[in-house]
């Protein structure tokens, strides 16, 4: 992973640089410096209403009891968009701009969630989502977790009662 990581900070910058150079020498340096200004503006706008889309959609799959793995990663993925169109650069923004767009980012969550597999369970008494952390083999039958307090024995005590 570190060596992938290395050379992403090193090939990206060199890239940017370079294509910096190409456009700046073609266009300008002002011309140049106005559309990595106006990509970030728009950008940060489009992934603001995009992502209040997303809220949106994740909030009608809760209230109908679904959950919402498309949506989370897609929401995973305007983050990322954002990050890139707020980078300076013409690659960036071009990645930034394919992961914005609803049809490529819905097929690239599609991927991503045919590659990794998210375990979570889903609260069947209080409509909400848990995090499955027992190391029960879940084929071996369902595993409820749970705290319980009764009332009656609070109530008894609270009061002084005894039962005989």
């Amino acid at each position: 992973m570190f060596p992938l990581l290395m050379l992403l900070f090193i090939v990206v910058p060199m890239v940017e640089i370079g294509l910096f150079i190409q456009v700046g020498g073609l266009l300008g340096l002002w011309p140049t410096i106005a559309i990595v200004f106006l990509t970030a503006v728009i950008g940060a706008s489009l992934v603001r209403s995009q992502g209040i889309a997303t809220l949106t959609s994740v909030q009608k799959k809760l209230q109908q009891g679904e959950m919402p793995t498309q949506e989370i990663v897609e929401g995973m993925l305007l983050a990322v968009a954002g990050v890139l169109l707020l980078t300076p650069g013409f690659m960036t923004d071009a990645l930034g701009l394919v992961l914005l767009l609803p049809p490529s980012r819905t097929k690239i969550a599609q991927l991503l969630m045919q590659k990794v597999t998210l375990k979570s369970n889903f609260n069947q008494f209080g409509g909400g989502f848990s995090h499955h952390t027992n190391s029960h083999d879940a084929a071996n039958g369902d595993v409820f977790d749970g705290e319980y307090e009764r009332k009656d024995d609070h109530k008894n005590n609270n009061s002084n009662h005894r039962l005989p």
